[in-house]
C-alpha cells in the first residue's frame, strides 16, 4: 500500500497513527473495533474517557469517521456491529472473514507539541486495520521450507491432544506412496480432510495453533488449489535425492509446490501489503476460554502468541522511520472479556495475560518498545452484585447465557495469577460461561466498557498533546 502525499506529510506531523489489531479467533476483535469507535465519536455521550488525557483535560473536540485510504481493503462494517448492539434482542457483531479498514479523524487542541504554535486546532489520522486471527499463524511459514513446515505440523499432529484425532489422517497418509502420481481430485480430497481436522482442533479442543489458516477461512480462495495440499509426516523415508527428483504430478511435489505457492503469493503478500505499515499495536487475548479447555489448550494459547510477535517489526520510531520504514514502537497487551469475571479477578487476569507473554516480551524490551498489560472488556456485557453463600457475602455476575438467553447469576470462579498448574483443571473449579449483550445499544451512546479509556491513552495519548 503506498502512502498518499497527505498521509507523508500526516506522517511527518506526527499526526497518524496506523493501528494493528491483532488477536486469536475469539478474542474479541471486532468487539473491540466496534467499542473503540463508537467511544471517540460518541465521548460527552455516556460514562466520560476520564483516563484519557486530552478528554480529561479537555482538549478532545470530536472525532468523525472519514474515508479510509486503501480503497482495495473493505470497510469495516461498524454500522452492521452497531446495528446487531441495538437490536430488540442484541447479538455480537459478526467476526471478521477478511481483512477490513476503517479511519478516524480526531480533532483536539494540542497543549505541547509545536502544532500549537500553528493553529487552536490539530487532527490526528487513524487508520484501524482488522483481520482474521486465522491469517496470522501464517506469517511464520515465511521462513519455513515445505519439508520444516511439515515436520513442524507432524510434531503438532503426533503429540496429544491432537493425536487421537489426527490417528485416522496420519493413516491414510501413511497409506501413499509420496512418490506416486496423484490426481487432483484425490489431493482435493486429503485436502479437505485435513481441512476437518483443523475445524475439530479448533472447535472441539479450543486449541489456537491452526496452520494454514485459511484453510479453515479462505476468503477469496474458497475451493482454489493453492488451498488444496497437506503436511507429509515421513520425510524421514525419503533421501535427498528422491525428493528433489520427485516427479511434478507426485503426492509429494505437488504438495510442495501448492506450499510454495501459497507462502509466496498469499502469504508474502498479506505481509507486505499490511504488516510493515503498523506502527501501534493491540494484541488481544482470550484467556478465559483456554483456563475452561484445559491445560493443552492453554499451552496451545501461548505457543500461538509467540508465534504471532516473532512475525512482526519492532523497533523504535522517529520521523525518518515513520515515513519510510515504519516500526511499531508500542504494544498493548489486552486481556479480554474482563466482565466475564468478578473485578476482583482483573488484576490476575492481567497478571495471568503478563506470565503468557513474558518470554516474548523479554525480547522486546531489548528494543526498547513501550509495551503495558490490561484486563478490559470492549463491550460490558454483566452486572456485578453481591450474593450470600454459606454465610459469607460473594462477589457474583448477573448476565444473559449466549446460548440460550437465560438470565443467569453466578460466580465463575477465581483465575490463576500464574500459569496454571496442573491442579488448577483437575479441581476444574473455573466456570467460563459466555454472555450476551444485554440491552439494545443506542448508535449516538458511548458503549459500556471496562478501560478502554486506558486503551486510548496508551495507544494515542503521546499523540493528542
Amino acid at each position: 500500500m503506498q502512502a498518499g502525499a497527505g498521509d507523508l506529510l500526516n506522517r511527518s506531523l506526527d499526526q497518524h497513527v496506523n493501528l494493528a489489531v491483532t488477536g486469536l479467533s475469539q478474542s474479541g476483535k471486532t468487539a473491540f473495533i466496534t467499542s473503540l469507535v463508537n467511544q471517540l465519536i460518541n465521548e460527552g455521550h455516556g460514562k466520560p474517557l476520564s483516563f484519557f488525557n486530552a478528554v480529561h483535560e479537555g482538549r478532545f473536540i470530536a472525532a468523525k469517521r472519514v474515508p479510509q485510504p486503501n480503497l482495495q481493503i473493505s470497510r469495516f462494517d461498524y454500522d452492521a456491529g452497531m446495528q446487531n448492539l441495538g437490536q430488540q434482542e442484541p447479538q455480537w457483531p459478526e467476526p471478521t472473514r477478511s481483512i477490513s479498514q476503517i479511519r478516524l479523524a480526531i480533532r483536539y487542541t494540542p497543549q505541547d507539541s509545536l502544532l500549537k504554535y500553528a493553529s487552536q486546532m490539530s487532527t490526528l489520522y487513524l487508520d484501524i486495520t482488522d483481520y482474521p486471527g486465522e491469517w496470522l499463524l501464517d506469517l511464520p511459514m515465511l521462513n519455513q521450507s515445505y519439508q520444516q513446515w511439515s515436520e513442524y505440523m507432524t510434531e503438532l499432529l503426533t503429540s496429544e491432544p491432537r493425536f487421537e484425532l489426527a490417528q485416522e489422517f496420519l493413516q491414510t497418509l501413511d497409506q501413499l506412496d509420496p512418490m506416486a502420481s496423484i490426481s487432483e481430485a484425490k489431493l482435493a480430497e486429503l485436502a479437505e480432510q485435513y481441512t476437518q481436522l483443523l475445524l475439530n482442533f479448533r472447535h472441539q479442543l479450543g486449541l489456537s495453533v491452526i496452520q494454514p489458516g485459511r484453510f479453515i477461512l479462505p476468503g477469496e480462495h474458497q475451493g482454489a488449489p493453492i488451498l488444496q495440499f497437506v503436511p507429509f509426516p515421513f520425510f524421514q523415508r525419503l533421501s535427498a535425492q528422491d525428493y528433489a527428483n520427485a516427479d511434478e504430478q507426485s503426492l509429494i511435489a505437488m504438495c510442495q509446490a501448492r506450499y510454495e505457492e501459497y507462502r509466496d503469493v498469499i502469504v508474502r503478500n498479506f505481509y507486505k501489503q499490511h504488516f510493515v505499515n503498523f506502527d501501534r499495536q493491540i494484541i488481544l487475548a482470550d484467556c478465559l476460554t483456554p483456563l475452561t479447555n484445559g491445560p493443552a489448550a492453554f499451552n496451545d494459547l501461548q505457543q500461538a502468541v509467540a508465534l504471532i510477535m516473532e512475525s512482526f517489526s519492532y523497533g523504535k520510531s522517529n520521523i525518518l522511520r515513520r515515513l519510510f520504514s515504519p516500526k511499531i514502537d508500542r504494544i498493548l497487551f489486552a486481556a479480554t472479556k474482563a466482565d466475564h469475571v468478578t473485578s476482583d479477578q482483573h488484576q490476575n487476569m492481567t497478571t495471568l495475560l503478563e506470565q503468557v507473554i513474558i518470554k516474548a516480551k523479554k525480547l522486546l524490551s531489548f528494543d526498547g518498545i513501550t509495551m503495558k498489560t490490561l484486563s478490559i472488556a470492549s463491550i460490558k456485557c454483566t452486572e456485578q452484585g453481591k450474593s450470600e453463600y454459606q454465610g459469607k457475602k460473594l462477589s457474583v455476575l448477573k448476565g444473559k447465557r449466549l446460548d440460550n438467553n437465560q438470565m443467569i447469576t453466578l460466580f465463575p470462579g477465581s483465575v490463576p495469577a500464574k500459569l496454571p498448574q496442573p491442579s488448577f483443571f483437575k479441581q476444574n473449579n473455573f466456570d467460563y460461561i459466555q454472555f450476551k449483550p444485554m440491552t439494545a445499544a443506542d448508535e449516538h451512546q458511548a458503549l459500556e466498557h471496562i478501560r478502554l479509556d486506558q486503551v486510548l491513552q496508551f495507544l494515542l495519548g503521546d499523540k493528542l498533546k
